[in-house]
C-alpha cells in the first residue's frame, strides 16, 4: 500500500507549476504544459517490474488532480483501489480488503515528487533535477531526492509536444513501474466530493482518521 500511495503522489507531482533549473527540451515542455495550470484531469496505465525483471499485472485508471496539494489516483482494472488527498490526509481505499489506510499528508509528501510541481521552492529544497535527454519520442527530466533516507531511487518524467507522457519510478528495492498518461484535461471543474473520502459503513480505518465531533442529544 505504501507503494501505490507514493506512486500517485509522483504522479500528482506532475501538474502545477514548474522546474527552477536551466532551460532544456524537456523543460520547455514542461512549461508550456504547467503555464496556468490550476486542474487537471486524465487517464494512466501502468506496468511494473520486480527487482529480478518479473512483470506484473498492468493496471489502468483515472486521475485528477487540483493545486495545491489535492489529487484523486483510482485504480479500475484489474482490481480497484482508490487514493484521495484531501489537502490534510491521504486516504488508501481498497474494497476488496474493505479497508481504508489513513496517513497524515504532509509526511506522505515530505521528500515525494509530489512537491516538485506544486511548489517550486520545496522541490529546490528536496531534489536534484537533471535533463536526460531526448529517447522514445520524449524528453525527460529525471528526479533524485537529496535526503538521507530517500523513498525512491528516481522519477523519470517524458514529455512531448502535449506535455506529460509517461512516468518511470524505482523505488528502494528495485522495482521499476511505467506509467503512461492520456487524455488530460486541463483547468476542467472538479467537483469539491473529488477530493473528500468518507469510508463506506463497515470498513476497517486504520491509522490517522480524523477524529469526528459530535454533539450530545438534547432531550
Amino acid at each position: 500500500m505504501k507503494r501505490l500511495l507514493l506512486l500517485a503522489a509522483a504522479t500528482a507531482a506532475l501538474s502545477i507549476s514548474s522546474l527552477a533549473m536551466a532551460a532544456g527540451p524537456a523543460r520547455t515542455k514542461l512549461d508550456a504544459f504547467t503555464t496556468g495550470l490550476h486542474s487537471l484531469t486524465g487517464k494512466f496505465s501502468q506496468t511494473l517490474k520486480d527487482a529480478n525483471g518479473n512483470a506484473g499485472k498492468p493496471s489502468n485508471g483515472t486521475l485528477a488532480l487540483e493545486a495545491p496539494r489535492q489529487f484523486r489516483w483510482e485504480t479500475l482494472a484489474p482490481s480497484k483501489q482508490t487514493i484521495v488527498a484531501d489537502g490534510s490526509r491521504v486516504w488508501l481505499y481498497d474494497p476488496d480488503l474493505e479497508q481504508v489506510t489513513v496517513r497524515i499528508q504532509s509526511s506522505e509528501e515530505s521528500h515525494s515528487p509530489l512537491t516538485v510541481l506544486t511548489d517550486v521552492k520545496q522541490m529546490d529544497k528536496d531534489f536534484n533535477v537533471a535533463e536526460q535527454g531526448d529517447h522514445d519520442g520524449l524528453s525527460w527530466l529525471r528526479l533524485t531526492s537529496k535526503a538521507k533516507d530517500p523513498q525512491f531511487d528516481y522519477a523519470d518524467l517524458g514529455f512531448d509536444a502535449s506535455g506529460l507522457s509517461r512516468m518511470i519510478f524505482r523505488d528502494q528495492l528495485g522495482a521499476v513501474t511505467d506509467i503512461r498518461f492520456s487524455s488530460w484535461q486541463r483547468n476542467v471543474p472538479i467537483a469539491p466530493e473529488t477530493f473528500n473520502f468518507v469510508p463506506p459503513p463497515g470498513t476497517d480505518v486504520i491509522g490517522d482518521a480524523p477524529v469526528i465531533q459530535t454533539q450530545p442529544i438534547k432531550n
